[in-house]
């Protein structure tokens, strides 16, 4: 009965983070280095903000690379581990927030995400609403999913880099 119980958490836990993003997939480090790398080389001077920062493999890659990480996840047990994983590194914070919702750091460069096709008309709307409300450009490195309307200024393997500048206040 406790096997049963036990399941069914992890079950609710992984789970429920479907309905407001991608699932949990591992990324790859072979991957994430190459974007931190060649598409977008990070510099000690990045904010990095990792949507759905699972298990913090981007964020402590994006560390190592001199920049502060930010991630942003929904699943607390991912949260905790991440968190555990990280403990040494001054640079990675994790929070419990739903991206959708959050405002993004005053001082944030960059956000990857890898993100399911249903969410990027909605990545789309809230990386430009940020890069206005910021003042600045904000990049995107994305995983696995285009931005569609969007043309990417990098393409490496199944990332793809954008530039999100902002609008002039009262245009859309």
């Amino acid at each position: 009965m406790l096997l049963f119980w036990l399941f069914a958490a992890v079950v609710l836990l992984f789970g429920f983070v479907v309905f407001r993003g991608a699932p949990y997939v591992p990324s790859h480090r072979t991957d994430i280095a190459q974007a931190f790398d060649e598409l977008y080389p990070l510099s000690d001077t990045d904010v990095v903000v990792d949507v759905g920062s699972g298990d913090g493999i981007v964020l402590r890659m994006a560390s190592k690379r001199g920049a502060r990480a930010v991630g942003y996840e929904l699943n607390p047990a991912l949260v905790l581990i991440a968190r555990f994983l990280s403990r040494h590194d001054s640079r990675v914070t994790v929070f419990l927030k739903d991206f959708w919702i959050a405002p993004l750091p005053s001082d944030v460069t960059v956000v990857y995400g890898f993100a399911v096709s249903r969410d990027m008309p909605k990545m789309t709307a809230k990386m430009q609403r940020e890069a206005t409300r910021l003042g600045r450009t904000l990049w995107y490195v994305g995983y696995g999913s285009e931005l569609h309307g969007r043309e990417a200024e990098k393409t490496l393997g199944a990332s793809r880099l954008y530039a999100f500048k902002p609008l002039q206040q009262g245009k859309a």
